[in-house]
């Protein structure tokens, strides 16, 4: 059994070197917390669609690309054990909406549960 968190958020261009700075520490957290993958991409072939697309999804800004992330975890459980470790781990202490480089307000996230898992 297997559970994933995912995450899609837009991050400004200029400012895409500071969010994978702030990615590589948050992965190191989740690892060293008992995460068993954990995965950050920016967009290279994701176009606006004609009802719904990633861009769309994100209300994508001129500047800007849309990133896709995901954490792997052993079950439900599993991630909501290590989550909490990694939200109170002092390393990510400093980040708040304010410091971000990225708009919280247009980043969207869940929990899921596979079905195909090969």
């Amino acid at each position: 059994m297997s559970y994933v968190d995912g995450y899609v958020l837009p991050v400004p261009q200029e400012k895409l070197g500071q969010y994978q700075r702030i990615a590589r520490k948050a992965a190191k957290v989740w690892k060293e917390h008992g995460a068993l993958g954990y995965l950050e991409a920016v967009a290279d072939d994701v176009k606006p669609g004609k009802h719904t697309s990633f861009p769309q999804a994100v209300k994508l800004k001129p500047g800007e690309v849309v990133v896709f992330a995901y954490v792997l975890f052993r079950s439900r459980a599993h991630r909501d054990r290590v989550n909490a470790k990694a939200m109170a781990d002092p390393r990510l202490a400093g980040m708040d909406a304010k410091t971000v480089p990225f708009d919280g307000k247009r980043m969207f996230w869940g929990g899921f549960k596979p079905f195909v898992n090969v």
